[in-house]
């Protein structure tokens, strides 16, 4: 099986006074499936790692980016249009561009399965290729 990750989940990995940090570091020691991180949630990432918790952190969280434990996905083609019809579709729950490319990469690669902190956003979305996204943690 395969997950899709979220930038909420990085960013707890990365900040161990988030609420939900053990949460993520234990499912991220445990998780035995392909890790899919798509390319937009880097820069998103990294921005707030560094606001947050510095320069030092954003540089380590980076590094760690290229262990083979992450696959990193680009936006390929038919994605951004499918973005486009996502935030369209869900325009009065603010979805954000990262959310909705996320949502479209999941559905071209068949992924049903997303590491967010998210929830107000990734459960309210019907994907084309199963009925609801899996949550975790």
């Amino acid at each position: 099986m395969t997950a899709i990750v979220d930038t909420s989940f990085l960013v707890s990995l990365a900040n161990a006074n988030e609420a939900e940090h053990q949460a993520c570091v234990a499912l991220a020691q445990t998780i035995r499936e392909r890790l899919v991180i798509p390319h937009v949630v880097l820069p998103e990432a990294a921005y707030l790692i560094d606001k947050y918790l510095g320069h030092r952190t954003m540089q380590t969280f980076v590094t760690r980016m290229t262990l083979p434990a992450w696959t990193l996905e680009p936006l390929r083609e038919g994605d951004l249009e499918r973005t486009a019809e996502i935030l369209d579709r869900y325009h009065d729950q603010r979805l954000d561009f990262t959310d909705a490319a996320i949502i479209a990469i999941a559905e071209r690669l068949r992924i049903r399965r997303v590491l967010t902190l998210d929830r107000r956003h990734f459960q309210i979305i019907r994907p084309q290729h199963c009925p609801t996204f899996e949550l975790l943690p």
